[in-house]
């Protein structure tokens, strides 16, 4: 089974916790994306976390406190998320209208004593608390243009300028279906589509197509955002630009996005859907960076992704794809008894209909025989993972803990890698799902990751941050109100002196001690009957060890005098038992 998206949820906003992502030196680099999906049956644990408290005496001292829900089903709805392994209860749940309520509630908190924590959520896709405001207030974004009688749909096609304005809670399949109703299309996509625009880019918005145009953060000209001081200001990279190249990927530090203008170019109606298998994972790595290597000429697929399998996953576990057939599914398993290996290696790719598809595929090097093409609609190349998780809800496969874990190898150390995680800790794992794999040019990887330094160490990248905070005004306010609440809270960012402990996902792995690195965390996650240690701190935390862009900001920072890297995203998904 699959579940393939980036981790796109806000990030809890803890008043005015601000800080600041240095620049990406820009170099060709090749990174490589890793996103594994464990299949077991770890009974389902949850990790209550506790936070401020916010009294009945400050929410009523709100003049739009008919919009703050305090009722049983709205606070529990916002204690949970998709990662369904630490819950936090909020006091309230705020469904603002318009932007300017959001601002109204960011100056109430400030107003207060110990300001209380503002979380804005999307669509819940957070995997580890990160959207959560324990005794605080949860802003749900989807209530954003809604007036009661109607509601305004915050998106807006501009066809002459070739962008869309899109609401920060708008999900990005509408935000398709918008476009494409003028002929055009964002250019980069995550692989899950019902998640929030202003999620992904508080993130980063990684996918198949960003070898070529970097992610989604790489696409934007401008913004709306509230900031920790509940101003609304716009931004861009010509005007407030510290603002701006803050927020994206700021994994929610920084403000709230509520409008984004993103890029659009012409969309293609039809798409070659391939996937080539291999048995060896040293071809494998090198035909994804011969594919990578094209675009500059204009040439080679226009997505490219990979895919790893382990053979006890055809050969014990349950058989079923929505891309191969039953017969490609008996082929495939045929194939991993007769290689003896442990794993059989995907590169996916699509062309938007070029005559070149064929070209590209010769030159490679994988098992003649094992290539598997489909031909589909944009849409429904786009929409792959939908379909994907409407067979997981009725396998009851969806609404069970998915603990991530996020990772850069550098490229010169990923067959070290691959030996020691996926033919060494996992190889006699419980039925393991699907590990997915690919490449990006590393110069098309935007300078807005958050927390980069030069060595890219947890401490130096404490020390970057503080001081840019300072430049957009998060030092001032950490000297006038030190020990505002949410320092170094646990699901929540926390303020910019935490707690130094040790934190449950490690550092970037480098061999050969790398599976001694790895497998600590990997371990933990995995372990019966285990539940989270420690503060629960969201990926990005200033001094949070690696999460989801601390990791890979830290890599990306370590990497930039090597030659490549790769991402790895470890998601662990703690599947029921059977029946």
């Amino acid at each position: 089974m699959q579940v393939v998206y980036s981790n796109s949820s806000y990030t809890t906003y803890n008043i005015p916790t601000l800080c600041y992502n240095s620049m990406m030196p820009r170099a060709q680099l090749t990174t490589f994306l890793i996103v594994t999906s464990f299949l077991s049956t770890v009974p389902y644990l949850r990790a209550p976390v506790h936070g401020g408290v916010l009294t009945s005496y400050d929410v009523s001292s709100l003049d739009i406190m008919s919009k703050i829900h305090t009722d049983h089903d709205a606070t529990t709805k916002a204690s949970s998320d998709f990662g369904h392994i630490v819950h936090a209860t909020p006091n309230g749940v705020f469904r603002p209208t318009f932007p300017a309520d959001i601002a109204a509630l960011i100056r109430l908190s400030l107003s207060q004593p110990t300001p209380f924590t503002v979380a804005p959520r999307g669509k819940g896709h957070s995997s580890r608390g990160q959207a959560f405001a324990p005794g605080g207030i949860v802003v749900d974004m989807s209530a954003l243009g809604d007036h009661g009688h109607h509601t305004s749909h915050r998106i807006d096609v501009s066809v002459d300028r070739m962008y869309v304005d899109a609401g920060g809670e708008q999900l990005w399949i509408d935000v398709l279906h918008t476009a494409l109703k003028h002929g055009l299309t964002p250019r980069v996509w995550t692989d899950y589509l019902r998640i929030t625009v202003g999620g992904t880019l508080s993130n980063a918005g990684i996918g198949g197509q960003a070898f070529r145009h970097g992610p989604q953060i790489s696409n934007v000209h401008e913004l709306d955002v509230v900031t920790g001081m509940g101003e609304m200001i716009t931004c861009s990279p010509e005007v407030n630009s510290a603002l701006f190249f803050a927020v994206l990927g700021g994994l929610g530090q920084f403000g709230v996005i509520t409008r984004a203008r993103i890029r659009l170019e012409p969309a293609p109606k039809r798409v070659k859907w391939v996937r080539i298998a291999y048995s060896d994972v040293h071809p494998f790595t090198t035909d994804q960076e011969l594919l990578i290597s094209k675009w500059a000429s204009g040439s080679g697929f226009d997505y490219v992704e990979g895919q790893v399998q382990l053979n006890r996953t055809l050969t014990q576990g349950r058989r079923s794809s929505s891309f191969f057939s039953a017969t490609d599914l008996a082929r495939l398993t045929g194939l991993a008894i007769d290689t003896g290996s442990v794993a059989i290696y995907y590169i996916e790719g699509a062309m938007y209909y070029d005559d070149n598809t064929a070209a590209s595929v010769d030159q490679l090097s994988f098992v003649r025989g094992f290539v598997f093409v489909r031909d589909a609609s944009y849409v429904e190349f786009l929409d792959r993972v939908g379909r994907e998780e409407q067979n997981l809800r009725s396998a009851g496969a969806w609404d069970v803990p998915h603990p991530w874990l996020n990772l850069f190898v550098p490229r010169s150390r990923i067959l070290h890698f691959d030996a020691a995680v996926f033919k060494g800790i996992l190889r006699n794992a419980n039925p393991v799902g699907l590990i997915l794999m690919y490449p990006m040019n590393k110069d098309m990887y935007v300078q807005f990751a958050a927390a980069i330094n030069d060595d890219g160490d947890d401490a130096g990248r404490g020390r970057v941050l503080r001081r840019r905070a300072t430049e957009v005004g998060g030092g001032r306010w950490q000297r006038r109100r030190r020990g505002a609440a949410g320092e170094g809270e646990r699901g929540g960012a926390g303020a910019l002196r935490p707690r130094r402990r040790r934190h449950r996902v490690q550092a970037v792995p480098a061999a050969p001690r790398v599976a001694g690195r790895v497998e600590a965390p990997l371990r933990r996650e995995m372990g019966q009957g285990r539940r989270p240690q420690g503060p629960v701190r969201p990926a990005g935390h200033p001094v949070a060890g690696s999460g989801h862009l601390s990791a890979a900001a830290a890599a990306i920072a370590a990497a930039a005098g090597g030659r490549r890297t790769y991402y790895c995203k470890l998601a662990h998904i703690q599947r029921p038992p059977e029946s």
